[in-house]
């Protein structure tokens, strides 16, 4: 089975703390009659947490296209082979909603149910993915957020205080998302690279960029301000993230860049230019 990131379980109990003391304190006050809205978010957050992810599950069920042998069968075939591959008893259901330009992919969950979320911009015309291994990978990535529990109703009711706790809440969610990778990598490590690429350059221009030049630049790029956005980032910063897939002999790096080996740098005669090259073509539909 995919690795669950070193920093996720520690971080998750400080968070829970946090968040079971926030929760006490809530109470207290609500008891003694001192309390404004954010008291009454905190009282009421069980219900609240439930009725949210209920309207985001009743949103996808009523305007997304939910993935089937007949409707997107090469996403839905990618779901069934990563709930298999990860040991999963059921199968998520997985949806396909506008994107208008956006690359992005979720998992959530209400209930007893679990699903994927897919945005239309990773398929081309007829269900066709335009890059097969990078949507592996992402499909990968968001069943694996199932897979490792992150979509758990009780989980999330413990994270709660998250976007309340600058750096510890955020980098939570890294470690969470550097475990999803791992998952992503499982499920079809060939898509790394054009994964990433995607998300730096977008869906056309994804082959243009050079995954091992950027992924260098993650032991270069330094500074109070580089630590500051991927501190406060709720995913690895590009760059680390690309330098952990392509280094699988340790975890991410969640708090410090990534030390290059002794003897690392750009290799004899520089790095293989694709720049000039024709982008990935959809591929024919086959209805």
């Amino acid at each position: 089975m995919p690795a669950r990131h070193s920093w996720e379980i520690p971080m998750l109990v400080v968070v829970v703390v946090f968040t079971v003391f926030a929760y006490l304190i809530a109470l207290v006050l609500l008891a003694t009659g001192n309390f404004d809205q954010y008291v009454l978010a905190f009282a009421a957050a069980p219900l609240l947490l439930w009725f949210g992810r209920g309207i985001n599950y009743a949103g996808q069920r009523v305007n997304g296209v939910k993935m089937s042998p007949t409707q997107f069968p090469e996403g839905y075939q990618m779901v069934v082979d990563a709930a298999a591959r990860f040991g999963m008893s059921k199968v998520p259901d997985a949806y396909v909603v506008l994107g208008n330009g956006q690359i992005n992919a979720f998992a959530s969950g209400h209930g007893f149910r679990r699903y994927v979320v897919v945005y239309s911009d990773l398929f081309e015309i007829g269900g066709a993915a335009r890059e097969p291994d990078a949507l592996a990978f992402i499909i990968g990535h968001e069943v694996g957020h199932i897979a490792a529990g992150h979509t758990s109703y009780w989980r999330q009711l413990g994270m709660f205080l998250v976007p309340f706790l600058p750096v510890v809440g955020s980098s939570l969610i890294r470690a969470q998302e550097y475990t999803a990778d791992n998952h992503g990598f499982c499920n079809r490590h060939t898509g790394a690279s054009a994964a990433m690429g995607t998300l730096a350059a977008g869906k056309y221009m994804n082959r243009l960029v050079g995954f091992d030049e950027m992924a260098d630049r993650a032991a270069v790029e330094k500074g109070f301000f580089v630590w500051m956005v991927n501190a406060l980032s709720s995913h690895p910063v590009l760059t680390w993230r690309m330098w952990a897939l392509r280094d699988r002999s340790r975890h991410g790096k969640l708090f410090l860049r990534p030390a290059p080996p002794a003897g690392a740098g750009v290799p004899a005669g520089g790095y293989t230019s694709s720049y000039g090259q024709v982008p990935a073509s959809p591929p024919k539909s086959a209805f």
